[in-house]
C-alpha cells in the first residue's frame, strides 16, 4: 500500500512539474523594417482607394512581413512602419539581407494634399529618420 501510494505521489509530482514550464512564451518578437522606396501615385482622386507599393529591407530568415503601422500624424499626414516578426526559436538564421515588397491600401478621404512619411530607421544619435513622399489631390 505504501508503494502504491508513493508511485501515485512520484507521478503527480511530475505531472505537476510538467504542466510549470512555459511552453506557451512566445517564440517572436515584432520589429520595425526599414523601408527603401515606395511607389504612389502622381496625384489622388477623393474617396479614391489606392495600394501603395513599398521595398523594404529583409535583414535575415528568421524575419518576416507582419504588417503595416499606417498613424496619422495630421489630417493628411501619415506616418508609415513595416512591421516585421522575427523569430526568437531559431538559431541558424541567414543573415544575408533582401529587398522585398509589400503592399497596403490607402482611402483618400480629404481634399488636401497627403504627406507619407516612410520609416527608414534611427540615425547615430537615435533619432527616428523619414523620407517623405507628397501626393496631391484632384
Amino acid at each position: 500500500m505504501k508503494k502504491t501510494f508513493f508511485r501515485i505521489l512520484f507521478v503527480m509530482t511530475l505531472l505537476l512539474v510538467n504542466s510549470c514550464t512555459n511552453d506557451d512564451a512566445p517564440n517572436f518578437h515584432f520589429v520595425p523594417l526599414q523601408i527603401v522606396s515606395a511607389e504612389l501615385p502622381e496625384f489622388f482622386s477623393l474617396n479614391q482607394t489606392y495600394q501603395i507599393r513599398v521595398t523594404y529591407n529583409k535583414p535575415d530568415s528568421c524575419t518576416s512581413f507582419s504588417g503595416f503601422d499606417v498613424t496619422p500624424k495630421d489630417v493628411t499626414v501619415r506616418n508609415v512602419v513595416l512591421i516585421g516578426t522575427k523569430r526568437t526559436d531559431q538559431e541558424n538564421c541567414d543573415e544575408t539581407s533582401s529587398e522585398e515588397v509589400a503592399t497596403f491600401g490607402f482611402e483618400v478621404q480629404h481634399f488636401q494634399t497627403y504627406i507619407f512619411r516612410f520609416w527608414q530607421g534611427e540615425d547615430a544619435n537615435g533619432e527616428q529618420k523619414y523620407f517623405e513622399v507628397e501626393v496631391p489631390v484632384i
